[in-house]
């Protein structure tokens, strides 16, 4: 392992000391990230409308952006583990930057076809494919145990404070110039990204020792995954939910503001409610460990159904942001509660691996979910849908509470280590097959 590096100091100043260069570096980045890319979700939908397409295409576009990051986020996993994780995400970057501005390009300069759009997310989906397990590898490997749980709710809210100025500049935006800037701007803020987690300092990492082979590694990967009750059955429970809330607000959540809100803006207000409940989230878990992770943070799940039952109505646009905001606390709670556990239970070395099963699982659903929420509204009406949507939380999220290991698995002390964030790996946390 290489020495602390010796400007590792410097940002202590301003930032708290286990907050290093690599830690400082990824936060920025995903801070950039994030402005562009909550704006161009919107975009997109709007896009995909002002060409005349239906709530179906909206659907469409979306699980275009979907299924590849389904299909190759396993492939995705295994490479972040065996090569440098710096590398494959500043790869990823580069094929989102690419496909966002084709995107734009094809939006200003005239009518975009369905099948365009499709491509072209699905290229940006597949880079995501391949960015999220490596990221998250990174940011692991990037602070101590003794800090972890302070260093995830800060990153989670700095990326989601960003998420609140580009859902509203956004959808101000698209309101404005149109969808197309938006996309420009988002392509613009990948390349940005990249050229940041570039500079990112891996040399603390440990050599990979050479496996088996692809396969092996996704063997090996599968192995940590199922034996290890908490993981599978929370895993089972958001491809769920993850799907129904997707579908609720990337197909319904744009309908009902374009027929009942006025536009895009009052739907990017919205958005940034939650993106400010998700700061208030991050704040609450700076101040609050509490003991058992995985029963409060699966308790905060249930929130998450406001928000469809909140278009159901529909309520106002102040009702709306308020229900945002209350789903955006509650997800942020369990967000920190969730990576924390992973950071006590997962080996470092087998991290990607597994959050790539975790990502597979939880997003496996949520192609075919957007892909028919148009003929679902057709089939039964939107409202009867949107309520659909609602209990499709609220079910799962009761049935995981039967498992013994969500309702008992306890925060446990970290090892002491000298070592500061960003600049010397944490000492992988104990695991255990039962995940406690």
């Amino acid at each position: 392992m290489s020495s602390p590096p010796t400007d590792s100091a410097a940002p202590s100043r301003r930032l708290p000391s286990w907050a290093g260069r690599n830690y400082t570096l990824l936060t920025g980045a995903a801070v950039v990230t994030n402005l562009g890319s909550h704006g161009a979700l919107i975009a997109s939908a709007f896009a995909v409308m002002d060409a005349g397409g239906s709530g179906g295409d909206v659907g469409l576009v979306a699980a275009g952006r979907t299924l590849p990051l389904v299909l190759f986020l396993l492939v995705g996993g295994a490479l972040a583990d065996r090569l440098p994780r710096h590398r494959v995400m500043v790869a990823a970057n580069a094929l989102n930057c690419l496909s966002q501005a084709a995107f734009a390009v094809l939006v200003l300069t005239g009518e975009p076809r369905l099948w365009q759009m499709m491509l072209l997310t699905a290229l940006c989906g597949t880079g995501t494919a391949f960015f999220n397990p490596a990221a998250e590898g990174m940011l692991l490997s990037s602070v101590s145990g003794e800090h972890s749980h302070r260093a995830f709710a800060m990153f989670r809210m700095a990326m989601n404070g960003a998420g609140i100025g580009g859902a509203a500049l956004g959808g101000a935006l698209i309101a404005a110039i149109g969808p197309g800037w938006v996309l420009a701007v988002d392509a613009a803020a990948f390349a940005v990204a990249g050229a940041l987690r570039a500079f990112l300092d891996v040399g603390h990492i440990a050599e990979r020792t050479p496996g088996g082979g692809l396969l092996a590694d996704l063997r090996e990967g599968w192995v940590e995954f199922r034996s290890r009750a908490w993981l599978w059955s929370i895993v089972l429970q958001f491809s769920v939910v993850v799907a129904v809330v997707g579908a609720a607000e990337s197909v319904y959540g744009p309908l009902v503001a374009r027929d009942r809100l006025g536009g895009p803006a009052p739907w990017g207000v919205a958005l940034a409610f939650f993106g400010v409940g998700t700061i208030a989230g991050a704040v609450l878990m700076m101040l609050w460990k509490p003991r058992r992770l995985l029963l409060v943070g699966t308790l905060c799940v249930f929130p998450l159904a406001l928000p469809s039952a909140g278009l159901a109505v529909p309520l106002p646009t102040w009702g709306l942001c308020a229900v945002m905001f209350v789903s955006g606390t509650a997800v942020e709670v369990f967000g920190v509660n969730w990576m924390t556990t992973m950071h006590q239970e997962i080996p470092e070395e087998k991290f990607s691996r597994v959050s790539a099963y975790d990502w597979f699982g939880s997003l496996s659903m949520l192609p075919l979910a957007t892909a028919l929420a148009g003929p679902a509204e057709s089939a039964v009406g939107r409202t009867p849908a949107l309520w659909g949507c609602a209990a499709l939380v609220i079910v799962p999220t009761a049935l995981v509470l039967l498992v013994p290991e969500v309702r008992h698995i306890t925060r446990r002390p970290a090892p002491a280590t000298p070592a500061a964030a960003g600049s010397s790996p944490p000492a992988p946390a104990p695991s255990s097959p039962a995940g406690v």
